[in-house]
């Protein structure tokens, strides 16, 4: 198999730090084609060895399993090719067509790694040149779209150069390995789908938690927020994951029917809900691992007054037979007290209690997603007092960590969904009624925050966020994993 793998905005932050890793590792592990080429595409005046000296100098700033041996990074550079292109000027697409009618591939992967804004621009330049053929597939990356009306706008636009079945809109939360693994624990095995509802849950919480500030991405972030940044794509697509009924098959089309049941399913924004039921903050100066950090509006390319929000927890029900009366909660922020994404499946305690249960203890199916990535199982056992066997119980754990058990040079999350991608493998891509479904839900949020003009709610560096979130979910009896 011959392949060309074209990536839009090659010269660009994402290429380098994300696409160009994953795809060495993809070399390594000698999954790509024998026939590949892969080519930048940018408006910088250079050729292929200045543009392979500008990826060998950037790939001492990212983190790899392993560094390259000698040689390694030459035998993957001589894959690399550069075209210069503007992407607005029609003109030069004949260019990348001259380029790639040297040898013609038999798959073609446009990866547009561009700001949004200019992925209708690509898609119509593209269809001019003739460069949408069915051996074509489009890759887009996030965001697909600043609110409703942007995304459809979007999502037409492509429609009308590529068929749906061309189409790959990436969110790489979905290429995790351990995301893959939720989906086997739910769909591979018969011990949890019993369990696997409102009778047996009493509430499931999804975190997405960074200790990390903006960094160099002020700018970007703060017309984007926490919410379109996070919670509207990664979030709810963690939900559809976990509350999704079982699909009558492993196609692509089969799964994600089943996630937009979910997103339809989610209960609607009331005035009510809208007030108490979801928290927004922004972080102020304070300590992350020992060092002092500065607040938000004091980061580079950040508005001094901004009302841009760093933190999102909120709380909803899919309103199904399987999951009514059941809080999701969701919830991620920047600058909190630790990096850590999981996802936590609290259960019901035992309907008739025989023992003494410590305060707080419970049983609890752990995901973690980042920076560990395996399971938890969290139960009860009678404990030991020297010689005499205690009457009360005491927690234990099941931990199966994934990295140990399958080795440190598993797949990552972009190498995964890269060769989906080049295999025509839609599983793991998001459809764009779905996205259009998960817009549709968070829009009222979006909307209400701009018509009461209120700021976030300030926390601290370093933290778990406001006080509120805490209080949102005690208001049903519940904690915070880290809290209980």
């Amino acid at each position: 198999m011959s392949l060309d793998l074209v990536l839009f905005g090659g010269t660009g932050d994402l290429a380098w730090r994300k696409l160009m890793p994953a795809l060495f590792q993809a070399f390594r592990h000698g999954t790509l084609p024998a026939q590949t080429r892969i080519v930048g595409i940018a408006r910088d005046d250079m050729d292929d060895d200045a543009y392979r000296a500008l990826i060998r100098a950037r790939f001492t700033q990212v983190e790899l399993d392993k560094q390259p041996a000698q040689g390694e990074f030459d035998r993957f550079a001589a894959l690399l090719h550069f075209v210069r292109l503007d992407l607005s000027q029609t003109g030069d697409y004949a260019r990348l067509v001259g380029f790639l009618a040297q040898r013609p591939a038999q798959t073609v992967v446009m990866y547009v790694a561009t700001a949004p804004t200019l992925f209708t621009t690509v898609c119509e330049q593209l269809a001019a040149a003739g460069l949408n053929k069915s051996h074509v597939r489009i890759v887009l990356e996030k965001p697909l779209g600043h609110d409703l009306a942007s995304n459809r706008a979007i999502n037409e636009a492509v429609r009308r150069a590529f068929s749906e079945r061309q189409v790959f809109r990436i969110d790489h939360y979905l290429g995790k390995p351990s995301v893959q693994n939720l989906f086997a624990l739910r769909f591979g095995n018969a011990l949890f789908e019993p369990l696997w509802r409102r009778e047996n849950i009493a509430n499931i919480q999804i975190t997405i938690a960074e200790d990390l500030g903006v960094e160099k991405r002020g700018s970007f972030y703060d017309g984007t927020g926490a919410l379109r940044d996070m919670v509207q794509n990664h979030a709810l697509q963690l939900l559809c994951a976990i509350g999704m009924e079982p699909p009558i098959n492993a196609h692509a089309d089969a799964i994600r029917d089943e996630k937009l049941k979910v997103l339809r399913s989610l209960t609607p924004w009331t005035e009510h809900t809208l007030t108490q039921h979801v928290v927004r903050g922004q972080y102020a100066a304070g300590t992350v691992q020992g060092a002092a950090v500065v607040a938000y509006r004091d980061e580079p390319g950040v508005a001094a007054q901004s009302v841009t929000e760093t933190f999102v927890a909120l709380r909803t029900e899919i309103a199904n037979w399987r999951w009514a009366g059941v809080p999701f909660y969701l919830r991620t922020g920047k600058r909190l007290a630790a990096r850590d994404a999981s996802i936590v499946v609290n259960f019901r305690p035992a309907p008739h209690a025989i023992f003494d249960v410590p305060a707080g203890a419970a049983n609890r199916l752990v995901i973690n997603l980042q920076p560990r990535d395996g399971l938890e199982l969290h139960l009860l056992a009678l404990g030991q007092s020297g010689r005499r066997q205690s009457a009360a119980l005491a927690p234990v754990q099941l931990d199966l960590d994934f990295d140990r058990r399958f080795g440190a040079e598993r797949v990552g999350a972009y190498e995964r969904l890269l060769l989906d991608v080049i295999d025509g493998r839609l599983n793991l891509f998001v459809r764009s009624d779905e996205q259009e479904a998960a817009w549709r839900w968070v829009e009222p949020l979006l909307d209400a925050w701009k018509a009461s003009g209120d700021a976030p709610r300030a926390y601290a560096g370093g933290t778990w966020g406001p006080s509120a979130a805490s209080a949102m979910i005690a208001r049903d009896g519940h904690c915070w994993a880290e809290e209980c």
